[in-house]
């Protein structure tokens, strides 16, 4: 068994991650953690998420971050559902085969995701540190960078936006199917549980309706930008619901593509993926909340060469938690779906 623990386990993404880790057949679910100031320390992980109740009765345990080396050496994976500045704060105790650190590191902040530290400093607004971790850091696209994560000691999941936006483009943009001269322009809407489960009026559920926010300026649009190799106009929406991420994206193709050659891209790209669900009619987010997919579909206006994708995620899962495991799968050899698709 892999022994694992969650660093971060009492948000929304941090208590599905431990679902998913409890369920798994290889995966041991040895310790949960929170910070030593959280007031959900102490508490058992079914008394903060009743869905867990009597299922999941780990102690969330106040974090010692004078001793971060020793989880290091007593674990064989350790997840990071943690603000972007504790993962760059800690990851050098945490990581490091060279240094002897035995322990594998998914980490679902944005620290170790953007590798120009110029850009990083001016989107997360703290100058970044760690060189030597974050040239290391493998960028945990699951259903792209297989190869790369199996051999990663330290990954980078992707952000919810990102997930959703590049799993709908990568294709496009891998078979130079998308005009060059024209940027793909994402509009995407999530729900409330991608703000966090700490209280906020901007986020509340009562108070939020339907509104843009970011505009030309979120930290994703690098993200996305970098790992699909051309700019992007990127515009997130916050919308009253829970959970899940609809994005509808609009792109310019190159000169003379056919519906044909990018039906033949969505296909070589996910053919027997089970993650990746190409269906026959627009998704919507229903049909993915509590799901590890991501949904696409798409139309081309062949008159005028303008293609509209939609791209349906849960934030949560295949946002964050699912696609964490994921990853976690491929690093230690198993299949990418093990233990979140039969």
């Amino acid at each position: 068994m892999i022994k694992t623990c969650i660093i971060g386990a009492s948000g929304y993404t941090g208590a599905e991650l431990a679902a998913l880790v409890h369920r798994h057949t290889q995966f041991e679910l040895a310790a949960l953690y929170v910070s030593t100031n959280s007031a959900d320390a102490c508490k058992s992980l079914g008394e903060l998420h009743p869905q867990f109740f009597n299922i999941i009765d780990l102690p969330l345990q106040p974090i010692d971050e004078g001793n971060l080396s020793v989880l290091a050496d007593s674990f064989d994976l350790i997840f990071l559902a943690t603000p972007h500045e504790a993962s760059h704060k800690w990851m050098q105790e945490l990581c490091g085969k060279e240094s002897g650190k035995k322990a594998v590191i998914m980490d679902l902040s944005g620290a170790f995701r953007i590798k120009d530290k110029h850009k990083f400093a001016a989107f997360y607004g703290f100058e970044h540190q760690a060189d030597k971790l974050l040239a290391e850091a493998v960028y945990g696209l699951a259903d792209w960078h297989q190869e790369q994560i199996k051999n990663a000691n330290l990954v980078a999941v992707p952000g919810c936006y990102p997930t959703a936006s590049l799993t709908a483009l990568k294709p496009l943009q891998q078979n130079a199917l998308i005009d060059s001269a024209h940027f793909p322009i994402i509009n995407a809407v999530s729900g409330v549980s991608g703000a966090g489960r700490k209280a906020a009026l901007n986020s509340s559920f009562t108070e939020v309706s339907l509104q843009a926010y970011g505009v030309l300026g979120h930290r994703h649009q690098p993200e996305i930008s970098d790992y699909l190799g051309t700019d992007v106009i990127f515009t997130p929406h916050l919308g009253n619901f829970k959970r899940g991420i609809l994005a509808t994206i609009t792109v310019k193709t190159a000169a003379g593509v056919t519906e044909q050659q990018i039906s033949d891209a969505y296909q070589q790209a996910y053919q027997g993926n089970p993650i990746v669900r190409l269906r026959n009619s627009w998704p919507k987010i229903d049909d993915v909340v509590g799901t590890p997919f991501c949904d696409l579909f798409w139309k081309l206006d062949s008159k005028t060469g303008y293609l509209v994708i939609t791209s349906a995620i849960d934030n949560l899962l295949k946002g964050a938690a699912s696609q964490a495991m994921q990853c976690a799968n491929l690093r230690f050899g198993f299949e990418s779906h093990r233990g979140l698709v039969n």
